[in-house]
């Protein structure tokens, strides 16, 4: 269990119910939930290689709430976005406690700073440089933190946390403005988002299929709305692990290159394998990254050919020809 949960239930005078669910919202997949009572428990987890982790821990697990709940922990998401979304959506379906976990680059004294101005706290109890606290849930205590029925940002439908919500990521940019007009009939999108790529690849009038894989729900909901093309087929998955039910002729993405703070040019890296396992033995891998990132390595032992077709300051935009098999 989280050291400041256990500290907290032994300690620090927080008490769950003892009947109900109880309702675990964003845990990251390192957080060890076994003194729980698995059988109330549901995880509240959008992201899904977490998601899936969980679930085969035998969690009851789901994209979005389903409360009511008896009690909720919320696990702070490091999007500062998200962080009052949760909050609010939280306290909405709970009837009793809710318990509120956080590092301190989580944001989680300035949650406990804004909270304490409306209600009483049990807690905080301090410890591996965070902090829990919790309070007596109450439907209309969050409202004002509701996130907004419809959020367009440069005319497309986002959504608090999810990556580029307030404004097309100026990668992807670089990268539709290098891509030819026409890919091949079948193309998959990696790491999808909320579908800017693939609203521009739908442009195209020869395309018959394009796969969106994303592995953020909430984003994948955004990309439902902003890419209603018939032709476009949308994949909740990691995209390090998908497999289409056909090989396609390319691949576009923009891989992300951190799970936290620091950058990890190992996600793009198992983003290039998953592109070649993707594609045709003629399909072609067209990635957008930052300069600094070394994925050529990773690129020239899984393709025949790389080049760098544009590059500025900031970015590169790189094409690999004729993916290989993975060496035994």
């Amino acid at each position: 269990m989280s050291p400041r949960l256990s500290l907290a239930l032994e300690q620090g005078g927080l008490v769950l119910p003892e009947d109900g669910r109880i309702a675990v919202f964003h845990p990251r997949l390192d957080m060890d939930l076994s003194d729980l009572p698995k059988d109330r428990v549901q995880i509240i987890q959008p992201f899904k290689p977490d998601h899936d982790g969980f679930a085969a821990q035998g969690f009851d697990c789901t994209p979005a709430a389903e409360g009511p709940y008896a009690a909720s922990i919320i696990c702070l998401p490091r999007a500062k976005a998200l962080i009052r979304a949760v909050i609010h959506t939280a306290a909405s379906c709970t009837d009793g406690p809710l318990v509120i976990d956080g590092g301190k680059t989580d944001g989680i004294d300035s949650v406990l700073k804004d909270i304490r101005k409306r209600t009483d706290i049990g807690g905080p109890v301090s410890k591996a440089h965070g902090k829990i606290f919790w309070l007596a849930a109450a439907p209309d205590m969050f409202q004002d933190w509701r996130p907004p029925e419809t959020q367009i940002v440069d005319g497309f439908h986002t959504a608090p946390g999810v990556f580029s919500a307030d404004g097309i990521d100026p990668a992807s940019a670089f990268l539709v403005n290098t891509l030819p007009k026409q890919l091949g009939k079948r193309v998959a999108d990696l790491g999808a988002g909320w579908g800017y790529l693939s609203r521009h690849l739908l442009a195209d009038p020869k395309l018959e299929t394009l796969d969106l894989v994303e592995a953020d729900h909430i984003a994948l909901d955004c990309a439902r709305l902003n890419v209603t093309d018939p032709r476009a087929r949308f994949h909740w998955a990691d995209a390090t692990r998908w497999t289409p039910d056909h090989r396609v002729d390319a691949v576009v993405m923009n891989p992300p290159f951190h799970t936290s703070r620091a950058a990890d040019p190992g996600i793009g890296q198992a983003f290039i394998e998953a592109a070649a396992r993707c594609l045709t033995p003629s399909g072609t891998l067209w990635m957008v990254a930052n300069r600094h990132l070394p994925y050529e390595t990773t690129l020239a032992t899984r393709f025949a050919h790389v080049d760098s077709v544009a590059s500025n300051y900031r970015f590169k935009v790189l094409r690999a020809t004729r993916p290989s098999r993975p060496r035994r």
